[in-house]
């Protein structure tokens, strides 16, 4: 079941900015974790403790569920390539962050409800799933509706990684996704390690 509560509360308790946008209220708090006793001095993690904290960050930056992300983290184990640029092709390739990433959605969240409402096609033909993956040579279009000067704006400001190209409100896969193309402060060894246990 996806998570509907608080996302402040999510990003104090991995102690960064999950929230893909700036927030002055987080920042103050982002070192206190949520709850009653969060000022109080945190207790050092143990080896599963810190492999948990960076799986969890992962999984809360692309907004997945543990099934989905755990099943990405599989496929990612049983390519021949390397696992951890599996994985980030993996999560880098779904349709929603592809959205996020050309910067036709603000946040993942509101690129994955742009495809639940079938206002993006691929080659030309609809599609309504987040979680499709999108090949090398895909050509990505949002629909008429969103084609509007103050995204027009906010579409000059962001640029997109190296493995689009953006003309207007098209977009295109020109290769796979590298994990130099990846800014997340994460560490994908421990992440892989929390499954291989």
């Amino acid at each position: 079941m996806r998570y509907t509560g608080p996302k402040h509360k999510r990003a104090r308790r991995e102690g960064m900015n999950i929230l893909e946008k700036a927030s002055q209220s987080l920042d103050r708090r982002l070192n206190i974790p949520p709850g009653i006793h969060g000022k109080r001095r945190a207790r050092k993690l143990s080896e599963y403790g810190v492999q948990l904290r960076e799986k969890q960050k992962l999984k809360r930056i692309y907004g997945l569920n543990e099934k989905q992300f755990k099943k990405y983290v599989i496929l990612s184990q049983k390519k021949k390539t390397n696992t951890e640029d599996a994985l980030i092709e993996n999560l880098e390739t779904r349709l929603d962050n592809i959205i996020y990433r050309l910067g036709f959605g603000k946040t993942r969240a509101q690129a994955r409800q742009m495809v639940a409402h079938k206002h993006v096609t691929v080659n030309g033909g609809k599609v309504n799933i987040p979680s499709y993956a999108v090949r090398e040579g895909d050509i990505i279009t949002i629909a008429e509706k969103f084609m509007k000067d103050d995204i027009k704006e906010r579409l000059e400001d962001i640029t997109p990684p190296d493995f689009l190209e953006r003309e207007d409100f098209k977009g295109k896969v020109v290769r796979k996704p590298a994990s130099g193309d990846v800014t997340n402060p994460i560490n994908y060894q421990l992440v892989i390690e929390f499954y291989s246990r």
